[in-house]
């Protein structure tokens, strides 16, 4: 996005990809369909220690101009939920669009250059690679984070940005599922495989979506979003029964007589091996018109405020994202140079500003690139 901006305004442009082919990580986003925006993006979608720095990248370049550009190189596209946008077929065709908007912008691309050193001579930046030496007036890192290192993620992006006098913030696992041991583990390791609509918290952060069960511990979008709030040691709260009062309703049953017992009930309202589980494990299982008031009480309530302390997440490994990255207080939130070097750019996932899951992340790469080929 930015090498293409840059190259329409004139400029000579070369992209120095460390890979064997373009866009690895856009390909295998959203399942192979390319989550590529969201339409309700704005600056509360997203972590960064400065939550101000990404309100002009992102008012400047909105969702809406992703839109047309894709409708304009014809991709289809469909809305999955809140404001999720995927390609009807692949998200090839969005690595494909982007390498087009290059070629018509002149840019030249270079596969297979892994970065070997970086310098500035005092007139220019000296680039070493695996495909030779590059020479430039500017240079912008957009090495993104340390996320799937399958994939060639690295800390590159980190190690120049600390060689030319950058502060980093503290970097770590985001949007990745938790892992469990020890009991929690023996006791959910049944239930892989299911999944469940809850209200997921940690501290005062809150989402509604699916949680899913794995040989692990905990997966599923309402997981992958709380883990970038979560902190190690911390128990997250589970609402099974989000939108209702579960103490209520087996109140309720209970004064119409009912003499079902507590797990055909709760199978009624959660998948069946969950419930079955909840009053193996954790209830005493009896026909509901048996308990006490208190007992019903107490059981609606661990319904809704049901607590998990996760032993940590599955790193880097198959986190979406990296929080934290180079501080933006060193860098122009207008134009993403550099403030201690000039000709020097950081853009996207390098910078410590995260996005939820949902498209937020691609918008913000879109954005800041747009922003800074705006400006290179």
């Amino acid at each position: 996005m930015c090498a293409a901006t840059a190259g329409y305004r004139g400029r000579r442009v070369t992209v120095l990809e460390g890979s064997n082919r373009c866009g690895k990580k856009i390909l295998m986003s959203g399942g192979g369909r390319c989550n590529f925006t969201n339409t309700g993006t704005s600056p509360a979608n997203f972590l960064s220690r400065n939550p101000h720095f990404c309100k002009s990248a992102l008012a400047r370049y909105r969702p809406a101009d992703f839109i047309e550009l894709v409708e304009r190189h014809g991709v289809a596209y469909h809305e999955k939920e809140l404001g999720q946008l995927f390609c009807d077929e692949s998200s090839k065709q969005i690595v494909k669009l982007l390498l087009d908007e290059c070629e018509w912008a002149g840019v030249r691309i270079v596969t297979g250059a892994g970065i070997e050193s970086v310098r500035h001579d005092g007139d220019r930046f000296v680039v070493d690679t695996a495909r030779g030496r590059f020479r430039a007036p500017k240079l912008v890192v957009a090495t993104g984070g340390l996320s799937i290192p399958s994939l060639g993620a690295s800390g590159i992006g980190y190690a120049i940005a600390r060689q030319f006098g950058h502060a980093l913030r503290e970097t770590r696992a985001g949007l990745v599922p938790f892992t469990l041991s020890g009991k929690p583990l023996e006791q959910y390791a049944e239930l892989a495989g299911v999944a469940v609509p809850v209200a997921v918290r940690a501290g005062d952060t809150e989402f509604r979506n699916a949680l899913l069960f794995t040989h692990r511990g905990l997966s599923g979008p309402a997981v992958l979003q709380i883990s970038s709030y979560w902190e190690l040691g911390q128990a997250v709260e589970i609402d099974l029964l989000p939108g209702r009062d579960a103490a209520a309703e087996l109140l309720a049953l209970q004064r119409q007589g009912h003499k079902a017992e507590l797990k055909t009930v709760l199978s009624e309202w959660l998948p069946k091996r969950l419930a079955q589980l909840l009053c193996t494990a954790f209830f005493a299982n009896k026909p509901v018109n048996q308990y006490k008031h208190a007992e019903l009480k107490d059981i609606g309530f661990a319904l809704q405020h049901w607590r998990i302390t996760p032993s940590g997440t599955e790193g880097y490994r198959t986190a979406e994202v990296t929080l934290g990255g180079v501080d933006t207080d060193g860098v122009s939130s207008a134009s993403f140079e550099s403030k201690h070097q000039a000709g020097l750019y950081f853009i996207g996932e390098v910078l410590d500003v995260t996005g939820w899951l949902g498209g937020y992340n691609f918008q913000w790469a879109w954005a800041s690139g747009h922003a800074c080929g705006s400006a290179v």
